[in-house]
């Protein structure tokens, strides 16, 4: 088998990631290896995301660029895949003729034949169907001797909720969740080749299994949790209106579960919550922030945030200061509002102009780096555990890095007290000295 050379360009959530090392299991057989390097591929794939349109059009720009390197290389295979090409189908083609193959959400597992046909015939190729099931869709994949500290697995599929601003449900199609025996065993397979912590992905994890009749998501946590070698257990992303007592006891219960939830709101007032259909009020997730804190009184809470919803006031955006002020959370995702095709939001009235929307996303980014390192400042002085994960060398120093339970990012030396080998991979203990915006700076106890 010639050996040839894929280039995997990703975009997007931490779904996408996972797609993408899909994207290299299928097309191992065909004898694709991944490169560094776009020059050096034989075929390039784009994985899109469409949730926001920077996104789309970061997608589109890189398609763009391949122009250039398709005419130097007329043998070249260009594909986008994703959110966007599920979005646009065979659009992509007129708008872009040099691109040969557009595929969506649910048709990766024939990406390698058509990346075989397209090599026999260079005809190009569209296919944006939802037809494939969600046991097709997440084969566990072929990895190699050792694979990362902290990987991703994808537990389910699609979204059923409908947000009135969202697109998901439109370009990944409804909810469908993995058996969950072939969950535990990707776990378990993903321990053996090095991996000490999974992130598990969902729309919304909190719907796991419950249209299938199989375990709920509390039962899925334990199960995973009971997977020998592994340390840690996180996962993506929470729902509000469906966080039940069992989540709550599971975080009560199961150590390996990190002290940290994402747990997105998006908005302060009830008045935009409605109007976005998110299906809880403001005192509905304050009131599963409390139910969290009683069980975890330190658990690190993110969130994510939109600025400029259509008939946001200033008044609304207040309430959204004062919940981020009240919760106090460890970090924010914000973003400003953005129309979406397909989605009931982009025909609502009221729309905010684009330099209110700046304003407001820059006054809450800044309320956000206030908190962030106020809560980062507090951990000096304690130790925390830390999943090593890399190191690297800042002006000279030789430093670990890695992740506390909590999710902040920990740098730190050995400061005089050497260790046999490798830390990458353990839990260690770290004296922190230093609470910095975005990060902790320690010694190694």
């Amino acid at each position: 088998m010639n050996k040839k050379c894929v280039y995997i360009y990703t975009i997007g959530c931490q779904m996408n990631v996972y797609d993408s090392e899909m994207f290299k299991k299928v097309l191992r057989p065909l004898g694709y290896i991944p490169v560094d390097e776009v020059e050096d591929a034989d075929l390039v794939i784009v994985n899109t995301c469409t949730v926001r349109k920077k996104a789309e059009e970061k997608a589109f720009s890189f398609l763009g660029r391949m122009r250039a390197l398709k005419k130097k290389n007329p043998e070249l295979i260009v594909a986008i895949g994703g959110c966007v090409a599920q979005q646009e189908g065979s659009a992509i083609l007129r708008r872009m003729p040099y691109v040969d193959l557009v595929f969506g959400t649910r048709a990766y597992a024939r990406l390698a034949a058509m990346v075989e046909k397209f090599e026999y015939d260079r005809i190009p190729v569209v296919d944006v169907e939802m037809t494939m099931g969600i046991t097709d869709a997440t084969p566990i994949p072929e990895l190699d001797a050792e694979v990362e500290v902290s990987r991703f697995v994808t537990i389910m599929r699609g979204c059923d909720n409908f947000c009135s601003y969202c697109i998901v449900p439109y370009v990944r199609g409804r909810e469908e969740s993995r058996d969950p025996d072939a969950i535990v065993q990707e776990v378990r397979d993903l321990v053996e080749r090095g991996a000490r912590e999974v992130t598990l992905l969902g729309q919304n994890v909190n719907s796991y299994g419950k249209k299938e009749g199989l375990c709920d998501f509390p039962e899925l946590l334990r199960r995973v949790s009971e997977v020998e070698g592994l340390a840690r257990i996180r996962f993506a992303t929470s729902h509000p209106k469906d966080l039940s007592p069992g989540l709550v006891a599971a975080y009560r219960d199961l150590p390996k579960l990190c002290n940290h939830i994402h747990l997105p709101v998006q908005s302060g007032s009830n008045a935009v919550l409605k109007k976005m259909k998110r299906k809880y009020t403001r005192e509905d997730y304050m009131q599963r922030i409390e139910n969290l804190k009683a069980v975890r009184p330190d658990i690190a809470l993110t969130s994510d945030m939109i600025v400029g919803f259509p008939g946001e006031t200033e008044a609304d955006f207040d309430a959204t200061l004062d919940l981020v002020r009240e919760v106090g959370f460890s970090g924010i995702f914000a973003f400003k509002y953005s129309d979406r095709p397909h989605a009931p939001a982009a025909k609502f009235e009221g729309k905010v102009s684009e330099e209110d929307k700046t304003r407001r996303l820059a006054k809450l980014l800044d309320l956000e780096t206030e908190l962030s390192e106020k809560r980062n400042i507090s951990y000096a002085g304690t130790t925390v555990e830390v999943l090593v994960d890399g190191h690297k060398e800042v002006k000279g120093v030789f430093q670990w890095t890695g992740r506390s339970s909590c999710n902040r990012v920990v740098n730190f030396t050995e400061a005089g007290k050497p260790t046999d080998g490798n830390l990458v991979g353990k839990v260690v203990p770290v004296y922190i000295e230093t609470g910095l915006p975005h990060s902790l700076r320690g010694v190694l106890r």
